[in-house]
């Protein structure tokens, strides 16, 4: 039997399926509201290939609380992962699953063999779960972008660092 401390949802991590895209798709509506289709992420999900083996969704029962999806790019011609968006539902934040769900999806994204994963974020949040800015610009996303949210954790010890404007897979 799992015991829940009081006011912590009992939670269950599951990689996306099919039938729940429309639930993800309204969270991320909720969270992020139509503005995130002028951003730079919002340009890389035009060409990017989905991978919902490597995205990972967060439910309370049948309440989808949290989603971090997972996309195929390339860096400089090297394949890497894009993560984004990465959406929790308002009432349910500061819970301290929103990170389990990054970390999730970039354990898969390991396990997959892959190099990196990329996403544009807040450092402060991200550092907590491997990711570190892109140095000196080194990752270019199509369009505008605050250099300093670009952010890159290795999967390999051996990796390297990235360096290119993200492409398709």
């Amino acid at each position: 039997m799992t015991v829940q401390p009081a006011g912590v949802p009992a939670i269950t991590l599951q990689f996306e399926r099919a039938q729940d895209g429309p639930l993800v798709d309204a969270l991320i509506e909720r969270a992020f509201g139509p503005g995130r289709y002028a951003k730079a992420s919002e340009r890389v999900r035009e060409f990017a290939t989905f991978a919902p083996e490597m995205s990972v969704c967060a439910w309370s029962g049948d309440r989808l609380l949290g989603c971090a999806r997972m996309w195929h790019v390339r860096v400089g011609g090297q394949p890497v992962m894009f993560l984004g968006p990465f959406a929790v539902e308002l009432g349910e934040r500061n819970a301290g699953f929103g990170a389990r769900l990054v970390a999730r999806a970039c354990e898969a994204a390991q396990a997959a063999g892959q190099s990196h994963v990329v996403l544009v974020g807040d450092e402060p949040y991200f550092s907590r779960v491997g990711f570190a800015g892109a140095p000196g610009g080194a990752v270019i996303l199509p369009g505008p972008v605050d250099q300093r949210r670009v952010l890159v954790r290795a999967l390999k010890a051996d990796a390297g660092e990235l360096s290119g404007l993200i492409e398709p897979a």
